[in-house]
């Protein structure tokens, strides 16, 4: 998931240096929306696995 945003935030950059500002935009809110999943993700499992452990 991780990969994927940063894969999105490198074309955003590209194509936002080459002044497609369109497809930048929205490379750049797919990247945030997948940044913002991965972090849900990542919290629920330490969560998870703090309460396994214990």
């Amino acid at each position: 998931m991780l990969r994927w945003s940063l894969t999105f935030i490198i074309i955003a950059i590209i194509a936002g240096f080459l002044g497609f500002s369109g497809i930048a935009g929205t490379a750049t809110s797919i990247a945030k929306i997948l940044f913002l999943i991965f972090l849900v993700l990542f919290v629920f499992s330490l969560v998870r696995g703090k309460s396994r452990n214990v």
